[in-house]
């Protein structure tokens, strides 16, 4: 308790004194664009450093990401308080949310809370719990189906996460898997399926950074070297199959056996929970809005690619706006369940419609995480991140050439990490690889371009400011922080043997010998795991 109120103290003394240090007014001149004196230094990656760790010891989210907010904009500012209070609110939280790409975002997650608000009330998530319980005999066999399913909706991992868990979540509970396993099994089947998926919102973001190649192509061939994504299926199959725990996951697993699927007290989604009218509801009230989504999904991303304007279906993918496309498709698809539900009389429209704010309101924590971790990238952009990694990069050592898909895979695993972003740390990425191979060395730029992917998807994996990772916690209705440190071990692990992969690619350069000794070295550190975790 005294500890605590000498850090509030101190804390206190540190914003006075910044208070009183900014008595002179942030001038900046309009002719020349203000670039802080930290920017595109090793400074602009310590708010979200501070912010990550933070969340990992604190086991509070809200409080940690705001900190690294706070720092970002008080560096940015150059310690005077009225521009921190400015950049951090202004450009910060208001910029974020006037996006209009995060804002659809925040639709598409809206109407996704509804409709499965929608199907708990209609009683299609218990009827398809029951039908699962009749033919899902085991937890290896719930853990499997969600992998499934997980692997086969893979044109967003924002719709994968949010469906995935809504259709899911009565089945792991029904054979008492943690809610921190099925938001690993969730999140490791959302980025990493996405991005060897070869039609897909993350395939279309990659082939548009691609520039002055055929971006689609480079995509394909780049695939079997996506070594991270395709050990990350390889290793929760070896898991659930083997049944191997450990790290954090172990505590969380034994205690769910025991009936306890949480360990933590914190039951963020606990009050959102809606009684079931399992009298009306059969299976086909789950699957037939699932399957409804998934067209309306479709349709709404290759419109917003001017598939309806003569464009081909590839290419209208590779041009698509996955934030309109999401949120046209989800709005559709509402309107359609709650006509279907109407017919069947499963729901009368009054009832339908009282399920809006309750749907709003599970998406509560989810919306206020990505708001403060799209705000901390804010920061982190004003502050050059993205310039001080691109500098490292473009100063690689030629006699480091072998070794750069590897570099490569670690430096995009850090920059994702530290700015939850994938797409972001493509952008960065992606053109300086193209830039130094393009015309040169072309087995080489595809290694080192399916690099930055599986680096970018890594860090975004592990990174607990990642909109996925958030996702993938809503989607479970798991605490974030828990998701987080139960997934951190196992996301490392597949890093690791990546890491080795892509060394061993270097010199290869033939992926027929890269990816079977992946493979095997993935499921013999697993084996090596077990044995050491059963003594």
């Amino acid at each position: 308790m005294k500890e605590n109120k000498r850090l509030f103290m101190g804390g206190f003394v540190f914003l006075s004194i910044l208070v009183c240090g900014s008595m002179t007014v942030f001038a900046v001149d309009e002719a020349a664009e203000y670039v802080p004196k930290m920017y595109a230094s090793f400074w602009s990656l310590i708010p979200p450093i501070v912010a990550i760790a933070l969340a990992l010891i604190t086991k509070e989210v809200y409080s940690s990401l705001f900190v690294g907010i706070l720092i970002g904009g008080i560096f940015y500012s150059g310690f005077t308080f009225e521009a921190t209070i400015t950049h951090v609110f202004q450009d910060g939280i208001v910029g974020v949310l006037s996006d209009s790409y995060n804002v659809g975002i925040l639709v598409f997650l809206v109407v996704l809370g509804i409709m499965v608000c929608l199907m708990n009330k209609a009683g299609g998530s218990a009827a398809f719990g029951r039908w699962a319980s009749e033919h899902i005999k085991s937890r290896v066999g719930a853990q499997l189906a969600t992998v499934l399913l997980g692997v086969l909706i893979f044109i967003d991992d924002y719709f994968n996460c949010l469906t995935v868990g809504s259709v899911m979540r009565p089945v792991t509970d029904k054979h008492n898997i943690s809610r921190a396993k099925l938001s690993y099994l969730i999140d490791a089947t959302a980025a990493p399926v996405c991005i060897i998926a070869p039609i897909s919102s993350w395939a279309a973001a990659v082939t548009g950074f691609v520039e002055g190649e055929d971006g689609f192509s480079i995509f394909i061939r780049a695939i079997p070297y996506n070594f991270y994504a395709i050990l990350t299926i390889v290793m929760m199959i070896t898991i659930v199959v083997l049944n191997i725990d450990y790290g954090p996951m172990k505590l969380h697993e034994n205690n769910a056996l025991r009936g306890d699927l949480f360990t933590t007290p914190d039951r963020p989604y606990a009050n959102t929970e809606e009684d079931a009218l399992e009298s009306r509801g059969t299976v086909v009230d789950l699957v037939v809005p699932i399957v409804v989504l998934i067209i309306c999904c479709v349709i709404g991303m290759i419109y917003t690619g001017g598939f309806f304007g003569g464009a081909g279906f590839i290419e209208a993918f590779s041009n698509s706006d996955a934030s309109i496309g999401l949120m046209l498709g989800s709005f559709f698809a509402l309107v359609i369940t709650i006509g279907f539900y109407a017919v069947r009389k499963v729901l009368k429209f009054g009832e339908s419609m009282a399920c809006v704010p309750d749907g709003f309101k599970a998406m509560v924590p989810a919306i206020l995480i990505l708001t403060f971790a799209w705000t901390l990238k804010a920061m982190t952009d004003s502050l050059g991140a993205a310039e001080y990694v691109a500098g490292l990069m473009d100063t690689a050592s030629d006699g480091l050439v072998n070794l750069l898909p590897a570099i490569i895979f670690i430096v995009g695993c850090f920059l994702a990490f530290a700015t939850g972003t994938s797409w972001g740390t493509f952008g960065i990425l992606i053109p300086i690889v193209v830039d130094v191979f393009s015309g040169t060395n072309e087995t080489m730029m595809i290694m080192s371009i399916s690099a930055c992917m599986a680096g970018a998807v890594c860090g975004d994996h592990c990174s607990p400011i990642s909109d996925t990772t958030i996702m993938a916690s809503a989607g479970a209705q798991s605490n974030h922080v828990n998701h987080v440190t139960t997934q951190l071990p196992y996301a490392i692990t597949v890093a690791a043997v990546s890491f080795v992969t892509y060394a061993v690619a270097g010199f290869a350069k033939n992926v027929f010998i890269c990816l079977p000794i992946g493979i095997v070295l993935m499921v013999g550190t697993l084996l090596v795991i077990k044995k050491k975790s059963a003594e």
